[in-house]
């Protein structure tokens, strides 16, 4: 039996990420053959994968990064099973690892990052192995990009929120679109302005408003006045561009943009949260 050499185990660790302990018996089974121990490890992480795969995977990471120059961003959620394995730093770094490979092929959908390559196998593979590591079902289960003359990513601390905000024009400050990509994390908005709420909310809300306006007893010929100024009301909350901006209440969203730049805008974002 070949002499299973320390330095081969890290070696081992780093090109697979498995535990110490795992690389040394995989190479102990394989006689120190690398390749071989590798797809030990590998079956090892199909295994339990298979085997946990009608587990709940609710806990994780959500991560949003964006290229150097801020012109392509993506934001993905890595889960796992346990709060546990969610806060391991390996946990974490591989997530970090799988959103730099996203934003260096410039990925545009979950699948085609799954299909990626990393490590000499794809990520989904990747991911599998992981399982392998953690004991858990893991699973890429959300991925979206945007790409913009200006893109800009926020984590919120904990790595369980996280938003990607696009504009149209670059702006002069970077911490001008961080502080709107911070915003949508706080107040949570449904669409950029009014006009890309879906119809089928508006319809809901005017419905609202009007069973509300007849509970209240208001006159018949005034119930869809009342309606349409509570949908305005619920635009000015719920509409990022619309929303009293959470540094300076005095003003909204889209006249903080103004301040800095008159023709500034938002195009769109994204906003992923792990359940709390």
């Amino acid at each position: 039996m070949a002499e299973i050499k320390a330095s081969d185990v890290a070696k081992l660790r780093k090109m697979t990420g498995a535990g110490m302990m795992d690389c040394k018996q995989a190479l102990s089974e394989t006689n120190g053959d690398f390749d071989q121990a590798i797809d030990i490890l590998r079956k090892k992480g199909q295994k339990i994968a298979s085997k946990r795969a009608g587990r709940e995977a609710s806990e994780g990471v959500v991560i949003a990064k964006t290229n150097p120059d801020h012109t392509f961003g993506i934001l993905l959620v890595l889960n796992c099973e346990t709060d546990f394995v969610a806060k391991n730093e390996d946990f974490i770094q591989k997530a970090h690892e799988v959103a730099d490979l996203a934003i260096q092929k410039q990925c545009k959908d979950l699948q085609s990052l799954k299909e990626l390559s990393i490590h000499e196998d794809t990520v989904d593979n990747e991911i599998i192995n992981l399982a392998g590591i953690t004991g858990e079902k893991v699973e890429l289960s959300y991925f979206a990009s945007l790409e913009s003359p200006f893109v800009v990513a926020y984590i919120h601390p904990g790595n369980r929120l996280a938003t990607l905000v696009s504009f149209n024009k670059k702006a002069d400050d970077l911490q001008v679109g961080k502080d709107v990509a911070m915003q949508v994390a706080a107040m949570n908005p449904i669409a950029v302005d009014k006009d890309r709420v879906p119809q089928e909310i508006i319809d809901k809300e005017l419905e609202i408003g009007r069973e509300q306006a007849i509970a209240e007893g208001k006159p018949e010929q005034i119930i869809d006045k009342i309606a349409q100024g509570k949908l305005g009301k619920y635009f000015k909350e719920n509409t990022l561009l619309n929303q009293d901006f959470i540094k300076d209440h005095k003003i909204q969203v889209k006249e903080y943009l103004a301040h800095h730049d008159k023709e500034l805008t938002v195009n769109d974002f994204y906003r992923f949260t792990l359940n709390v």
